[in-house]
């Protein structure tokens, strides 16, 4: 009985051991199969955000805008930047001109010559805002006469 007992508990343990290298064995298989899954989910969703990027249609338009000098620049662009669907919005200085990208399905020329009318500047379609133009530091103080896209 002694020899007989001891013969099954090894085979208890032989198969305890089989059955935890084969739960072993599928979490391992299981695991590696829903990291690929994974990937590829990823991957599909990388490429469908490219595709959809490529389908926008950006507008690119240029205005004339007055103002004087750096300080100008800057709150210039951030006006115009600062509309929804603007990618992209550079004034220069000498020309008094600015060169605006947008997305035409979230904004309009409209918009952006209203923003940085409503910044105190003067555009070829908008006066700007009075009130906004007092704010303005001395140098930034333009002639509301002056040329513009030149």
């Amino acid at each position: 009985m002694n020899f007989s007992k001891k013969n099954h508990e090894h085979k208890n343990k032989n198969a305890n051991n089989v059955s935890k290298k084969v739960i072993l064995s599928v979490a391992v298989i299981a695991a590696v199969v829903f990291t690929s899954c994974k990937n590829e989910t990823k991957k599909e969703t990388e490429t469908t955000t490219t595709e959809v990027s490529k389908d926008i249609a950006m507008t690119d338009l240029s205005f004339g805008v007055r103002g004087n000098c750096g300080m100008c620049k800057n709150t210039i662009e951030k006006a115009a930047n600062g509309v929804e669907g603007v990618s992209k919005a550079t004034w220069d200085v000498d020309k008094k001109k600015i060169d605006v990208s947008f997305d035409d399905t979230k904004t309009d020329a409209m918009a952006i010559h209203n923003a940085i009318a409503a910044s105190g500047y003067d555009t070829e379609k908008v006066a700007g805002s009075e009130e906004a133009y007092e704010g303005l530091p001395g140098c930034c103080k333009y002639d509301h006469e002056m040329a513009m896209n030149q």
